[in-house]
């Protein structure tokens, strides 16, 4: 386990999602000094990267348990992820700013709410009761062929 691991080891959710936001704004940094430099593997790796972290984020929004506030997040990610492919796609760092600017601002209310003693008291009820969930291994399906893919970040 190395050092960024452990860190994360000790962190409650809130703090897991404050850190993604984080990545995502180094990334979105990165995606930014690779369109200066004209790098577009570069650009193309960090555009990756930030859109696989909002990827996961999405799928981590419980509807249900939720309501309009998940409905919310889900609306912002899709914001943002489209604006990400715009700003790659154009090779505009004026897009990719105005991502971080955004997911700066949202990353500011995730914040506030980390050091929420509230908030941080539910979620140590809501550890101690939860109980894990046993998620079966998906089915094995025999490919065959070659399988390959155009897209781009």
């Amino acid at each position: 386990m190395n050092y960024r691991q452990q860190a994360m080891a000790g962190m409650n959710p809130v703090e897991l999602i404050v850190a993604l936001y984080d990545g995502m704004m180094r990334f979105l940094c990165r995606a930014i000094a690779a369109i200066e430099a004209g790098d577009v593997r570069e650009r193309r790796i960090a555009i990756k990267r930030t859109l696989d972290i909002l990827m996961h984020l999405q799928s981590r929004l419980r509807m249900d348990v939720g309501g309009s506030s998940a409905k919310a997040l889900s609306e912002f990610y899709a914001a943002i992820f489209a604006l990400c492919l715009e700003g790659s796609r154009l090779a505009s760092p004026e897009r990719l700013k105005e991502a971080i600017a955004c997911v700066r601002d949202v990353r500011e209310a995730w914040e506030i709410i980390s050091k929420d003693t509230e908030v941080l008291r539910f979620l140590k009820q809501g550890q101690a009761n939860r109980t894990p969930r046993v998620i079966p291994p998906p089915p094995q399906i025999p490919i065959s062929g070659e399988a390959a893919s155009s897209w781009t970040a």
